[in-house]
This record gives structure tokens, C-alpha cells and sequence, in this order.
């Protein structure tokens, strides 16, 4: 077993090479190595190609490329651009009129994607032409799409909730479940944000929009079956224990494709493409978490869940406290860091902080969840704020950096709530599925 202090110095050296700009699974996959040969020798080090399999036959892994796939097909097909529109007959006669859309829209699109860098690209490409001749500020209307992305990984499905799942041998399933009211009171906030912005300073809204007659906004609500109907089909099939929440990915690919052919996209063309970009993502996140898990195997040779456990349980640290640490650990490590780093790299040392805390996983699932939710709006590091500078083409990035500071706010003030209300997270999981 090896100590506290040559635990800190390990992830101080792994944190370091990122922050220098090595890749992430190089990064982890190198300091795993350096380990096991210091401590074990070559025996540990023969073992890689075995630990790097096992890493990746884990079933739920599969449901990664799935999600990616069921949210390519839905934006490619044509879904999207009909949804956000038919959310905005519906949104645009509140204080701040379309930016509430965005933050709608990406809830919706996140509730079938489970990527948030994925929403923030869908939404930036439908929305910003739709306030491009409107006297919109264009901050805020970055800032509500930058915060709308934000919800891609807390509103399930998320990819975020399969690999805390994988690593902590946690159930994805009550993950899920665990998120859906944290990403609604999330989505809450921000558009109750966006109603204080606007009530003070109305001229960031331009001027209001034309109402809709009911009819119609009823008659264009059927483009928002689709993507409904793709979230009820995943998490009806997961809460009824029908399908697993692989099989439940499949099925939501399979529901995907006659919404793309109702809007007439569905050909070879558009799901090759759909393919490449699942392919490509797929490859990245699979690399980063088969390095991740390796490490994870090395950690738990040399006794660091039980270092970190007996130094937790010989410290005098309630819960909260603990929590609250954890959270200003990550608000600094998200200015240097995106998500998957921060996920993977910090999990194998502060899952057994959390366990011997005594810290329900699943609560703890989601409270890493929306840390690394914040570090995606957190500049300068913060992937969906250059995604969406990118779709713009145009102007300063410090204007994406500019209008995400009221939803970072809002963020803090989330996360304050759960650390102090885990039953947010905890109770519809325990409802379904029992304590």
C-alpha cells in the first residue's frame, strides 16, 4: 500500500500533463504504467493488454456509440430544426422570448442525445440563424444556448452517467433516474435566469415577439412527438425493466429512423455520415476510458481506495463539508480541464473519499455529472463555449465567455441545492427501483 502523500503527488503529476496539453488517455494510461513498474514490475506491466480488454467488453459500453448514433440521426434527419421551431410558438411571448427556446429546446434535445457537446452544436446551428435579423443581445443569446448545452449529460440519457456507471460498478439505470429531476430544476433556473435578465433589463430581449395562434402551436406540437417519443421508448424501457439500458439505446436508434423519414432525410448519404461522426466520437471517448479503467486497476493494487478511505475516516469532515470541497476542487480544475479528463482522471481517488464518507453513489453520480457540466461553460477551457464560437464564425469569443456568467451563477446556486438537498437526486431512484 502506498501513502496519502504519494497518492497526491501521482495525481498532481497526471493533472499536470494535462493542464501541459498531453492527451488525456496517454496521460493516464502512462502514469498507470509508471506505477505498476515502480511498485509490481513487469508482471503488472504484462498485464496491460489483458486489463485494457476486460476495460472494454463491459456490455453497458456499448450504449455509448448508440446514444451518439440516436442524436446524429435526430439532427441530420430534420428534427431538430422542426422542434426548436415549434418551441418557440410556444416560448416567445415570455420576458425574454426565443432565448427561452434555446434553453427548451436543448432540455429536449438532451433528453435524447445524452452528449453535450452534441446539443451545443445542434442548437448553435438551428438558433443562431433564427436571431440573426432580430435585435437580440448577443451575449445572452450565447450565453442561453452555452447553458442550454450544459443539460446534455444531467438529463438522461447521458454518456457522462454510462462511464461514472462503468467505473464505480454503480447502476446505470438508477443514474438515470437520478438525474431527471436535478436536470429539471436545472432547466428551471435557467430560464427563471433568463425571466430576471430580461425583467431588468428588457432591451436584451429586443422587441417582443408576435403570438401564434393557439391552433397553430398545436398543429406544429407534433414535431415535438418525435424526440418525446425517443425518451419515452429509452427510459419507459429501463424503468419497466423490459429492456437494459443498452438494449434501450438500440431501441431508441430504431425509433430514430422513421422520424427521419417522415421529414424525408432518411438515405445512405445522411447515415454514413451519421455513422463517421459516431465512429469518430466513439473512438475518442473509448480511448480516454480503457486508459482511465487501467489506471483505476493500478490504484487498486497499490491500496488507494483504502489509503483515501482510513484518511477520510481518521479526518473529522461531515459530508457536506466534504462535498463542498469537492465542489471548489472542481470549479478550479474546470478552468484547466473538460469533462472526460475530470471524470476519469479524478474518479479512482475520490470514489473511495466518497464511500468512506458514507455518500450514496447514485447522489454522487450526479453531483460529479453537474460538476462537469460546469466545467463545460467554464472559460477558458470550456469545450461547448468553442463549439459554439464555432458554428457562429464571427465576433470575439469573449462574448460566449460573457453571457454564460449568469448561468454559471445559476449553476453554483444548483449545485448548493443538491449537496444540501441529496434527496433530489436519490428519490425517484429509490421510488422505482427501492432503496
Amino acid at each position: 500500500m502506498i501513502g496519502p502523500f504519494e497518492i497526491l503527488v501521482g495525481l498532481a503529476i497526471m493533472l499536470g500533463l494535462m493542464f501541459l496539453g498531453f492527451h488525456v488517455a496517454t496521460t493516464m494510461l502512462v502514469v498507470g504504467l509508471l506505477g505498476a513498474l515502480m511498485h509490481f514490475g513487469m508482471p503488472a506491466i504484462n498485464a496491460v493488454g489483458e486489463q485494457l480488454w476486460a476495460a472494454g467488453e463491459d456490455y453497458l459500453l456499448l450504449s455509448i456509440p448508440l446514444y451518439i448514433l440516436l442524436g446524429e440521426i435526430l439532427m441530420r434527419g430534420g428534427a431538430t430544426d422542426k422542434m426548436y421551431q415549434s418551441l418557440g410558438q410556444w416560448l416567445n411571448r415570455m420576458p425574454g422570448g426565443l432565448l427561452h427556446t434555446n434553453i427548451g429546446a436543448s432540455a429536449l434535445f438532451s433528453a435524447v442525445s445524452g452528449s453535450s457537446v452534441a446539443t451545443a452544436a445542434t442548437i448553435s446551428t438551428v438558433a443562431l440563424p433564427a436571431f440573426k435579423n432580430r435585435k437580440y443581445d448577443q451575449r445572452m443569446v450565447l450565453g442561453t444556448i452555452a447553458a442550454g448545452a450544459s443539460l446534455g449529460n444531467l438529463i438522461p440519457p447521458g454518456v457522462a452517467f454510462i462511464i461514472y456507471g462503468s467505473m464505480t460498478n454503480t447502476s446505470a439505470a438508477r443514474l438515470y433516474m437520478a438525474g431527471i429531476l436535478p436536470g429539471a430544476i436545472m432547466t428551471v433556473l435557467f430560464l427563471l435566469t433568463i425571466l430576471a435578465i430580461c425583467v431588468w433589463r428588457p432591451a436584451v430581449a429586443g422587441a417582443r415577439e408576435g403570438s401564434t395562434a393557439l391552433g397553430e402551436k398545436l398543429r406544429h406540437s407534433v414535431h415535438l412527438l418525435g424526440p418525446l417519443a425517443v425518451f419515452a421508448v429509452v427510459m419507459g424501457g429501463i424503468y419497466t425493466g423490459w429492456a437494459t439500458v443498452t438494449e434501450s439505446a438500440a431501441l431508441g436508434v430504431i425509433v430514430c429512423l422513421p422520424i427521419a423519414a417522415a421529414y424525408g432525410k432518411l438515405n445512405i448519404a445522411m447515415l454514413h455520415e451519421c455513422f463517421r461522426s459516431t465512429m469518430r466520437l466513439t473512438a475518442m471517448t473509448a480511448l480516454i476510458l480503457v486508459a482511465a479503467l487501467y489506471l483505476n486497476f493500478v490504484l487498486s493494487m497499490l491500496g488507494v481506495p483504502q489509503a483515501l478511505a482510513s484518511l477520510i475516516k481518521s479526518a473529522d469532515v461531515s459530508p457536506v463539508m466534504l462535498l463542498w470541497m469537492l465542489a471548489v476542487l472542481y470549479l478550479v480544475l474546470g478552468i484547466a480541464l473538460e469533462t472526460m479528463p475530470m471524470l476519469v482522471g479524478t474518479l479512482p481517488v475520490v470514489f473511495p473519499i466518497i464511500q468512506a464518507a458514507g455518500i450514496d453513489p447514485v447522489f454522487f453520480g450526479v453531483f460529479m455529472v453537474l460538476m462537469c457540466e460546469i466545467s463545460l461553460i467554464s472559460p477558458p477551457i470550456g469545450m461547448t463555449l468553442y463549439v459554439i464560437q464555432g458554428v457562429r464564425a464571427e465576433g470575439s469569443i469573449n462574448d460566449v465567455f460573457q453571457g454564460t456568467l449568469p448561468f454559471f451563477a445559476a449553476m453554483i446556486v444548483m449545485t448548493a441545492i443538491l449537496i444540501h438537498n441529496p434527496s433530489i437526486a436519490t428519490y425517484l431512484p429509490n421510488l422505482m427501483f427501492g432503496k
